[in-house]
């Protein structure tokens, strides 16, 4: 390849959107106080790798920092590979072959990094992709393609680059690059806001997560219609499989919303019905008759049991409401298919140790913000409801948060779940349970094995209470006789690390989070 022939200033007629030259550099510029992701290493060992037969392809949902990598690759630049660099955002009217001419043009030229924004917004991309890597790549060029349609990118590797792609998954934001890139260091603010990255160094995600519309809206734009784009432009429309009678009454959309919610719906039903009613509600009244800064004795008049049937029934009359169109298990089951190729759930296993063959399991959400905000929507809607009209306001706010508080709880647990998942690929990741009790989670080395048992708490408080299962000898022999010796067991929590006298340990959960 030449070098390049023309000034950066010199009107080269491209009919795509291309920045060369100062306009590439002022825009590159714009982060260069932001701190990297983990993921930077892996985009800059391609740029700058062996492999010329290959193109990289970056994408995840909206706002979880695809551009700004790309920019801090260009910023961070020798001045002279800067010069041989290109950045082409794809507007909805381009075509394959628009952007065909204007790399031939910058072939010809010699530039040699080219990078592609919002690549599958051309209809014909998914069908035509390995022109980026059988042609331009194989002589010479990198080619990077970002984008937000993450499953046009994973159907085009199906269908036109199969093994001539590096594929990488921005979706997934673990607690340690929350803090480390944005520096909020507060477990709780990443159950609350924690799944985008818009700008580093600033709490950006509270305005996306922050409400019921910003939220409704993220998951209309970034899930639903990235789902039904994506299908649109697969197979000329030929893999909606179940999903094509939706998509033809134009309904896709608003199915797949309606089951994002109502995987927050089930969650939530979980918490009353399980943490809720099952919680030591004596421990709160006396929690709060105690409070140094405001005590009171405004739970003692709450009956418990009516409180939790009358929000269990207002959850499924809400939820009934929102059913204009039957969902049938088989759109469920293909949509959260779609769910999970776009990173956003996994799927942890429930074990019952007296059930080995019953495979149940718990859908988790990588993006907590969203979780958080639709769940507590539910909630607060639920105490604004008539049903509810003698209860005082400031009792109101009592009970919300002691609501909130138990849905921080479970998500806790579920954050650690799939981030230990995450993190040991080679482990099984489970929560076990028996007839009595259960382990929150088991970390189980099939190789070696053994295992490490775990209580996870969203409590800074230690009690001998929070670990009773895990001292429970009979559970314990039954776990070692399955899953091999017990090398560790240990309580996560929000507090400071210690050790009991009965071997039990205690660790900062935020700790624990920083070291996967």
């Amino acid at each position: 390849m030449g070098s390049c022939n023309f000034s950066a200033d010199s009107d080269a007629s491209f009919i795509t959107d291309v920045r060369i030259g100062k306009k590439l550099a002022d825009f590159a510029s714009t982060v260069k106080n932001y701190r990297k992701r983990e993921l930077y290493s892996e985009i800059e060992k391609y740029i700058y790798g062996d492999s010329h037969d290959k193109i990289f392809i970056l994408y995840g949902l909206r706002r979880t920092g695809k551009t700004t990598l790309v920019r801090q690759i260009i910023y961070n630049m020798k001045e002279d590979d800067r010069n041989k660099s290109v950045f082409i955002q794809i507007n909805s009217g381009n075509t394959l072959s628009d952007v065909n001419r204007d790399l031939k043009k910058l072939e010809s030229l010699g530039y040699k990094y080219v990078f592609i924004d919002e690549a599958t917004m051309m209809e014909d991309f998914i069908g035509g992709a390995a022109l980026f890597s059988d042609v331009y790549a194989a002589s010479g060029m990198k080619i990077v393609l970002s984008g937000t349609d993450s499953l046009g990118f994973i159907f085009s590797e199906d269908e036109q680059l199969y093994d001539r792609c590096v594929l990488l998954h921005t979706t997934f934001i673990p607690f340690r690059e929350f803090e480390n890139v944005l520096g909020i260091k507060d477990i709780d603010e990443y159950i609350k806001f924690g799944g985008t990255m818009s700008r580093s160094g600033e709490n950006y995600n509270r305005g996306i997560f922050s409400s019921k519309e910003s939220t409704d809206e993220y998951v209309n734009t970034a899930i639903a219609r990235n789902i039904q784009h994506s299908l649109k432009n697969y197979q000329h429309e030929g893999h909606f499989r179940a999903l094509k009678e939706l998509y033809d009454k134009n309904e896709l959309t608003n199915i797949i919303n309606r089951i994002v919610e109502d995987m927050n719906h089930d969650f939530t039903l979980k918490v009353l019905t399980r943490d809720f009613k099952s919680h030591d509600f004596g421990s709160a009244k006396n929690i709060m008759r105690k409070d140094r800064e405001n005590p009171t004795d405004i739970l003692d008049d709450v009956d418990e049991k009516k409180l939790t049937e009358n929000l269990m029934r207002l959850l499924e009359i809400l939820n009934r409401d929102n059913q204009s169109i039957k969902i049938e298990d088989v759109h469920r089951r293909q949509i959260k298919e779609y769910l999970d190729m776009l990173d956003l759930t996994i799927d942890i296993p429930l074990v019952d140790m007296d059930d080995l063959g019953n495979k149940n399991a718990t859908a988790v959400f990588t993006q907590s913000g969203l979780r958080y905000s639709q769940a507590e929507s539910l909630i607060k809607t639920l105490m604004m409801d008539e049903t509810f009209k003698d209860v005082s306001a400031p009792e109101r706010k009592r009970i919300t948060d002691r609501i909130l508080d138990d849905v921080r709880g479970r998500m806790l647990e579920e954050i650690v779940q799939l981030e230990t998942k995450k993190a040991n690929p080679e482990k099984d990741v489970f929560k076990l349970q028996f007839a009595v009790g259960e382990f929150d989670m088991v970390v189980y080395d099939p190789e070696k094995v053994c295992c490490k048992i775990y209580e996870i708490k969203h409590s800074k408080e230690r009690t001998p209470f929070q670990y009773r299962h895990l001292i429970n000898e009979e559970n314990c022999r039954k776990t070692e006789f399955r899953y091999g010796t017990i090398l560790q067991k240990t309580v996560l929590y929000r507090g400071e690390n210690h050790e009991t006298e009965s071997g039990i340990s205690y660790k900062n959960v935020e700790e624990y989070l920083m070291e996967l």
